[in-house]
């Protein structure tokens, strides 16, 4: 029984692959794959692996968003900890939970669901072959069309934590600074990031799927010592968290410039992502990337095992690591 990893999933109750699915596993019990609860329960462990873990860095991610917006008051991790500490005391270091907490759970109910979703529709219109030869690409594909809809559902709560942790005296709690954000710009003031989100998000979570996807494939073919099938769950959902942590790193470095745009923008008020981007420069953009390597790093492997966890418990579909149809092995 396969329980961590892999590109497909296989259908509950069916013996051998679905087409357009040719590495599904079969006769595994549970939810039926590709069904609406299956799909609402992949959702759920989305909304518990991100929102979870987002609001659990806080402090690093307020460190980190000072750190790029006034990179003068706050020039390292470890002093932009102290100045914190110094100025709003141990409690300043939580600013901004509420709305991390409500933004990045509805993001990732989109991000993981609609992923599985659009996975599933892309592999079933590539078929069986194609969609194994192609599936980095199917990945890629998935991953960032179901990240443009998830920061859509993300973008205003983003704005109003930004604001919250680098405006001082702007607001300290969500029912202050949405009220507050609202009366003085309107809709735009939550939305207004949305574009540069697009762009910070959107090759993050294409590098956060597909590099993990493949990396646990590798991880089982030159580095686990027995074959997948023979692994207990916790040693599977420990390559979970190792494929997670390396896809994290490449996901913090790709993503990290836009990142920077996003924070100083929702900042200042009647800022443009354009105008943000020619002050900064290109240096300017980089600032705080080591605080951000720990950090998405980090979080991105507990988001993995977090959700490989919801699955586990579920016992949802789970797929091995993908291996080539039939009709291609007879082509050798």
């Amino acid at each position: 029984m396969c329980e961590a990893g892999g590109c497909g999933a296989p259908t509950a109750g069916r013996s051998g692959p679905r087409p357009g699915r040719p590495w599904a596993a079969a006769d595994e019990p549970g939810y039926e794959y590709g069904s609406r609860r299956y799909l609402l329960l992949c959702g759920l462990g989305g909304m518990l692996s991100c929102g979870l873990t987002h609001t659990a860095i806080v402090p690093l991610d307020l460190v980190k968003c000072r750190m790029q917006v006034d990179p003068g008051k706050y020039s390292g991790i470890l002093s932009g900890f102290g100045v914190t500490l110094r100025d709003d005391g141990l409690r300043g270091l939580a600013r901004g939970w509420a709305p991390t907490f409500l933004g990045y759970s509805l993001q990732g109910l989109f991000k993981f669901g609609l992923y599985e979703v659009f996975k599933i529709h892309y592999a079933e219109r590539l078929g069986p072959e194609r969609a194994y030869a192609w599936r980095t690409g199917l990945y890629l594909a998935a991953s960032a069309s179901a990240e443009f809809f998830a920061d859509v559902a993300l973008a205003p709560m983003e704005a109003v934590k930004v604001r919250i942790q680098t405006q001082p005296g702007f607001a300290r709690t969500l029912r202050a600074a949405a009220p507050r954000m609202y009366g003085e710009e309107g809709l735009r003031a939550f939305y207004k990031g949305v574009a540069p989100l697009w762009l910070r998000q959107i090759p993050y979570t294409m590098m956060k799927f597909a590099c993990f996807e493949r990396t646990v494939e590798a991880l089982y073919t030159y580095v686990v010592p027995k074959p997948q099938s023979q692994c207990s769950k916790a040693e599977q959902l420990a390559v979970t968290f190792v494929a997670g942590y390396i896809a994290g790193v490449f996901c913090a470095v790709v993503s990290h410039p836009a990142d920077s745009v996003v924070s100083v923008l929702n900042k200042e008020k009647g800022s443009t992502a354009f105008g943000v981007l020619r002050r900064l420069g290109f240096w300017g953009v980089w600032k705080g990337l080591f605080a951000r390597i720990i950090m998405i790093g980090t979080l991105t492997a507990l988001q993995w095992f977090i959700y490989d966890s919801v699955k586990v418990y579920f016992k949802l579909p789970r797929p091995p690591v993908p291996q080539p149809p039939e009709s291609l092995k007879e082509q050798k």
